[in-house]
């Protein structure tokens, strides 16, 4: 049961007022869920939000085979979780590795590969007609960063689109988009719910976690709402470029 007197009031409201932007009565929701605190939040608000709005809802967990019994006991969480929430699971193995062999990737786009191609397979299967992510303002700055290290054209600083389609009549929505990564943590503390840690986020030799754990702590010294700064400049940019 969402606890909506102790979560923030000025923000529950924004996360209600944007998912209804996304998802509607008619639609099919399969949510990835990894089992961390983002995916974990954005499945209960939804469960929250699909008795109001009355559309269905599942969930897919995607074991890459890269963590051993860490992604196994992950696995199992999540289905743990969605049994105790009565939303329907769904749970794919893939090869990460042989997926990035295949296509010429790194592990890390390889994995990324074969989650979406997962995605795919349930979401069509299941009949869903969105698929939505976990992805909140941190990400979306964190991206921004990112691919400006990286070297991009203007459209790479658009970062995290709200939403893309994933497949023939799927369409990938994310829901938090509109929050930062404090307010999941906080939902997540109000609601008393818990969450895995993947160890790797927290191993710098990935970029992505550089600039979640090192350089953004530094330009938040200077400017303490550069998060939000960085998100607003992405959907600026979006917006200047689709149209």
């Amino acid at each position: 049961m969402l606890q909506k007197k102790n979560f923030n009031a000025s923000v529950l409201p924004v996360m209600r007022a944007f998912a209804g932007r996304l998802i509607t009565r008619k639609d099919s929701v399969l949510v990835g869920l990894s089992g961390g605190p983002d995916s974990v939040c954005l499945l209960h608000f939804l469960q929250y939000l699909s008795k109001e709005r009355h559309f269905a809802l599942a969930a897919i967990h995607v074991n890459h085979g890269l963590r051993a019994n860490a992604a196994d006991q992950d696995e199992y969480f999540c289905e743990q979780l969605c049994r105790q929430l009565d939303i329907d699971f769904f749970s794919k193995h893939v090869d990460a590795l042989k997926t990035a062999q295949q296509y010429d990737l790194s592990p890390e786009h390889g994995a990324r590969k074969a989650r979406y191609l997962a995605y795919q397979t349930v979401a069509k299967t299941w009949g869903a007609t969105k698929l939505a992510l976990g992805h909140h303002l941190d990400d979306q700055a964190e991206t921004f960063l990112l691919n400006l290290l990286r070297g991009t054209k203007i459209q790479g600083l658009a970062g995290i689109p709200l939403r893309r389609p994933l497949c023939k009549g799927v369409e990938i929505v994310r829901p938090l988009l509109c929050i930062a990564r404090e307010d999941v943590i906080r939902y997540i503390a109000q609601n008393k719910l818990t969450y895995v840690t993947d160890q790797t986020n927290f191993d710098d030799a990935y970029r992505r976690n550089w600039i979640r754990n090192t350089l953004l702590p530094l330009l938040e010294e200077k400017q303490p709402q550069i998060r939000q700064h960085l998100a607003q400049f992405a959907a600026g940019i979006a917006a200047l470029t689709q149209k």
